[in-house]
């Protein structure tokens, strides 16, 4: 990945700046117990009512309490539910796939940069962030923190992590489903070029625990498009394969095939109710960034 100093290589002022007005808030209600900026189902062990509260501008009046208004002229809320924290589960795909493309538009720091600027956000929110680094086996987590030190953290496991191994995404979910508690949000990064019945498997596992799952598909342009041109000699990054060929000889076929696996991803997203979004690194991650949040806000408020 690109040398650069501290949280500069994973952290962009241009980026901070387009998004710094939206939150990663969850679509689903969350579990907790900490107060925090999410609705709760639970407060305590009851759904039903709870207590009051003195009423503030802005609430919403059908939580009012006119039996008590009309019996002793105060404005009180109806508590039902309780503002908690979130936790957010990032799991970052570090195979050998991953390295491709030069710079900026390379898949591994790309979905790097999201994960840390995601990462932000939260915490600034007070909300909780994990970090789990995994190819073939998990290599490197941070338990879920709520400081600012987390985000320091988070890129130096990144700035220590060599992808060199083929991706298992199955069982590092399936791990996590296991670890994770109470429901949060799980965001995955990676080009998911895998066995997707496992990858199906896994989703199914995580939401059957009600966790909220999101899908950031991180694909380079010469993959999406595979308009490159001449002769090429093709490299396998996780396998020895060599292949030498004219791309426009097998573009046809070849995006035929990706389209095959692009849609039966999105089957199962539909199916098991998950997010999938596509982050083609040739778009500037400030425009994808604020583009998703901005409608992932607008999705929250429909929900």
């Amino acid at each position: 990945m690109e040398h650069q100093p501290g949280l500069t290589r994973y952290i962009q002022p241009d980026v901070l700046t387009r998004v710094e007005q939206y939150t990663f808030s969850p679509t689903q209600l969350v579990e907790g117990t900490l107060a925090g900026a999410h609705k709760s189902p639970f407060h305590g062990f009851a759904v039903e009512f709870a207590s009051h509260r003195e009423y503030v501008p802005g609430d919403d009046l059908r939580h009012l309490d006119w039996k008590v208004y009309f019996r002793h002229d105060k404005h009180v809320i109806k508590q039902y539910e309780m503002e908690t924290n979130l936790v957010c589960h990032l799991m970052l795909d570090i195979s050998a796939s991953m390295r491709y493309g030069e710079a900026a538009t390379q898949k591994l720091l790309y979905a790097a940069r999201m994960a840390v600027t995601l990462g932000y956000l939260v915490v600034e929110r007070s909300d909780k962030v994990s970090l789990t680094l995994f190819d073939d086996e998990v290599r490197a987590t941070l338990r879920p923190s709520n400081t600012m030190g987390q985000v320091l953290k988070m890129t130096e496991s990144l700035d220590a992590a060599e992808p060199v191994n083929k991706t298992q995404i199955s069982s590092t979910l399936i791990d996590l489903a296991a670890r994770a508690g109470r429901r949060g949000i799980v965001v995955v990064f990676s080009d998911f070029l895998v066995d997707l019945d496992d990858l199906e498997d896994a989703l199914q596992r995580l939401r059957y625990d009600k966790h909220e799952v999101v899908l950031m598909h991180t694909m380079h342009h010469d993959e999406l498009n595979f308009d490159i041109p001449g002769m090429v000699r093709f490299e396998g990054l996780e396998d020895d394969d060599v292949f030498l060929t004219r791309p426009n000889d097998v573009r046809k076929a070849y995006l035929e095939a990706l389209k095959r696996h692009v849609d039966r991803l999105d089957e199962i997203c539909e199916t098991n109710r998950c997010e999938r979004v596509e982050c083609d690194t040739s778009r500037p991650l400030a425009e994808l960034f604020a583009d998703y949040l901005q409608q992932r806000a607008i999705n929250r408020r429909r929900w």
